[in-house]
């Protein structure tokens, strides 16, 4: 798992069909200082994250092929909490 910032969502007009309803999110790894590593990642979300948030992520392909209900799909990455940094 990792905690990334939410840089924007995905628009696209094909998209694998296991992925149809469901939103994607560019996501920015962090370190644990809160600086960008790494390249930023594509991971779905049904926590309704938006662009400035901070989200903890999984690459737990087979959990996200789980959600979208399709052992063929091509989802590695995806959201698991928000972090609330009230």
């Amino acid at each position: 798992m990792l905690i990334g910032l939410v840089e924007g969502n995905v628009v696209t007009t094909i998209k694998h069909p296991s992925m149809q309803g469901w939103k994607v999110l560019i996501v920015q790894p962090l370190d644990p200082q809160g600086r960008p590593q790494e390249d930023p990642l594509l991971a779905i979300d049904m926590l309704g994250a938006g662009h400035g948030t901070k989200v903890l992520i999984t690459n737990d392909g087979r959990g996200a092929r789980e959600m979208v209900g399709d052992k063929t799909s091509p989802v590695r990455w995806s959201v698991v909490g928000i972090i609330d940094e009230a």
